[in-house]
């Protein structure tokens, strides 16, 4: 009889510690929209990480950052079949290595917000989505550029990159001082630090010329 006792005693114990395992398992606090109280995107495919809250200035720099980007992917693009300059065809190809990327990540991101993806013809001649791009060329600039070639390719394509970079610069900063999402804070550090290596190096070679 003393041994049955405690057998059932010992089984009770078990199964009570069973149940609050599985209760702590479940029960813990869910933080994933901590933070602004804004939506979470879920982790890969360029969307934020599972967990990470996101604010206006972040949805802000995505949507303005997207149409700049294409711009200067499209400039890049033009230096191939009229750069006179092998550092200048470099250069642009390292542009559009770097931007056409980050395209991606910042439409996957405003995807998972549940934001409008700014369509493809954004910037081009639209003045109210020029505003608040700063360094965005205007149609005539693009028609110019592209109508021209060689040694006055090169010139045009640096001063307008160079001004293109430094409005990429301003919005980057604006989402540093005051974005809430760790990964486009990131992304806008990234952009400071490689596009103002690349303003450094366009000025070299501009003033060559």
């Amino acid at each position: 009889m003393f041994t049955r006792t405690l057998v059932r005693r010992a089984a009770l114990a078990g199964a009570t510690v069973t149940a609050a395992l599985a209760l702590a398992a479940c029960g813990g606090t869910d933080h994933s929209t901590a933070g602004s109280g804004h939506g979470t995107g879920s982790a890969g495919s360029g969307s934020p990480s599972a967990g990470a809250s996101f604010g206006d200035a972040d949805v802000m720099f995505a949507q303005r950052m997207i149409p700049h980007h294409r711009q200067a992917v499209e400039m890049a693009g033009l230096a191939e079949g009229r750069a006179a300059d092998p550092e200048v065809k470099k250069l642009a190809g390292q542009i559009e290595a770097a931007q056409a990327p980050e395209i991606a990540t910042m439409t996957g991101w405003l995807a998972a917000w549940g934001r409008p993806v700014p369509s493809a013809s954004a910037g081009h001649g639209m003045p109210e989505m020029d505003h608040g791009m700063p360094g965005m060329m205007s149609d005539a600039d693009m028609t110019k550029l592209a109508a021209s070639s060689g040694d006055d390719f090169d010139r045009q394509f640096l001063a307008m990159m160079i001004a293109h970079h430094e409005g990429a610069l301003a919005m980057a900063e604006d989402e540093l001082a005051g974005g809430a999402n760790p990964e486009a804070r990131a992304l806008a550090q990234r952009i400071v630090d490689a596009q103002q290596a690349e303003i450094e190096a366009m000025r070299k070679l501009l003033d060559r010329r």
